[in-house]
């Protein structure tokens, strides 16, 4: 039945098409279809992934699959770094969650995936399910073959990787597709963190590994659509097709395991780095304010951005008692990346967050938009297309919005579903 919680999360939905409607550079071509269209495509994946018969034995073999993941990491990482990495402890352990270290619990799972990943791309599996959903894209929102194979691919690879699919269309994109490339490339996430992503709540969500997956492909049309609003495409323009057999390709099963694990590694420094000056940041932020007190505690930049997203928690479908957490962990994910914010979340007991406003923030922090993420775009694609680097840079913020805005749309679609389909 359709409840007050529904209710909120439509409001949500609408709230946020509105948001990006008053930042359109051309509110008169609001593209009323594509809206429709859109959110139809998000809810028939959500239904198609958790309702429809056999979608729960498929969910319970992604589950196994990370878990697998998971051991066979822990089995190289052990080997390499012994008992930092979780293990035989060569001295009594008082406090077992000690030992829980990002750098070896997490990180690893990256290397691996991206390895993984680029295998099954070079054994063509990767390849087909990244078109048929180019396909998707292109039949059911309109969207240009080269646009359309990227957005797809952003559902797997990172949002720099995605683009070097369509590399040799690049500098024949129009401005909008190139933003639109943007929005989907920081509204979706990595293969290579999914896997990291679901091990991190594994403890404390049902499903974590379907939930992460569906979020990151259920976000794209989001972005699509929120991209479309704020910069839309000009008639005649745009469409530019693509050779989809010209995509990333290497040598060999081996060139893709090493190649994969180069990438991967790359990945892994980049996350490390940002982590790192970022947290340090805002850790310094924290220190100069830290002297004000607001409610018998002192202000931080989490605090702030926490009471300034309660609302925003709300409209996503949240109750309003559980708004505060939520706000505030949407915060973490836009300073200190998502992958600071799953951990936060991982760490909420469970019986101190109900398992919708678990689930539904689960969404709405799956996806790259977060400030650190700015520098990697703008420097990802200065690389690939130099020519056209002052146009990125006059549009990365506002990709930065509708990205992050996305995520939260996805959350709000999610919450309007009827609760009985993910049980």
């Amino acid at each position: 039945m359709f409840s007050l919680l529904n209710l909120q999360s439509l409001l949500g939905v609408l709230a946020v098409i509105a948001a990006c409607w008053a930042l359109s550079e051309n509110r008169r071509a609001f593209p009323w279809k594509l809206a429709l269209g859109a959110v139809a495509v998000q809810a028939l994946l959500v239904l198609a992934l958790f309702a429809i018969p056999g979608s729960q034995a498929l969910l319970a073999a992604i589950t196994g699959a990370v878990d697998a993941l998971n051991v066979a990491t822990q089995r190289g990482t052990q080997f390499v770094f012994g008992y930092l990495a979780g293990g035989d402890q060569p001295y009594v352990v008082g406090n077992e969650g000690a030992l829980f270290t990002f750098a070896f619990n997490v990180l690893p799972l990256i290397l691996v995936i991206s390895a993984l990943s680029a295998l099954l791309w070079h054994w063509k599996v990767l390849k087909w399910i990244t078109l048929g959903f180019g396909f998707l894209f292109q039949k059911t929102m309109g969207l240009g073959g080269a646009s359309a194979l990227a957005v797809a691919a952003n559902i797997f690879l990172g949002m720099i990787e995605s683009p070097i699919v369509i590399r040799a269309y690049l500098d024949k994109l129009t401005r909008s597709e190139i933003f639109l490339m943007m929005v989907v490339g920081l509204a979706t996430v990595a293969g290579s963190t999914m896997v990291a992503y679901a091990s991190i709540l594994s403890a404390v969500l049902p499903n974590a590994a379907g939930h992460v997956l569906v979020a990151s492909i259920v976000s794209a049309p989001a972005g699509i659509l929120l991209a479309r609003i704020i910069i839309p495409e000009t008639p005649g323009q745009g469409g530019e097709t693509a050779d989809y057999g010209s995509a990333l390709k290497y040598d060999s099963a081996i060139d893709a395991i090493v190649k994969g694990t180069a990438d991967g590694l790359m990945v892994v420094l980049n996350i490390s780095a940002v982590l790192i000056v970022f947290v340090a940041l805002v850790a310094l932020v924290n220190v100069m304010v830290g002297g004000f007190w607001l409610f018998d505690a002192p202000v931080t930049v989490e605090r702030l951005l926490g009471w300034l997203f309660m609302p925003v928690a709300w409209l996503m479908g949240v109750e309003w008692s559980e708004a505060g957490r939520a706000g505030w962990l949407l915060g973490v994910k836009l300073t200190l990346t998502e992958f600071v914010a799953f951990i936060e979340l991982g760490k909420v007991p469970v019986a101190e967050m109900s398992e919708r406003t678990r689930m539904l923030m689960t969404y709405a922090l799956c996806g790259f938009a977060n400030i650190g993420s700015v520098g990697i775009t703008v420097t990802g694609l200065s690389v690939l297309i130099p020519e056209r680097r002052e146009e990125v840079l006059g549009m990365v913020w506002k990709a930065l919005f509708a990205g992050f805005l996305s995520t939260l749309m996805t959350a709000a679609v999610v919450g309007l579903m009827p609760a009985a389909i993910f049980a």
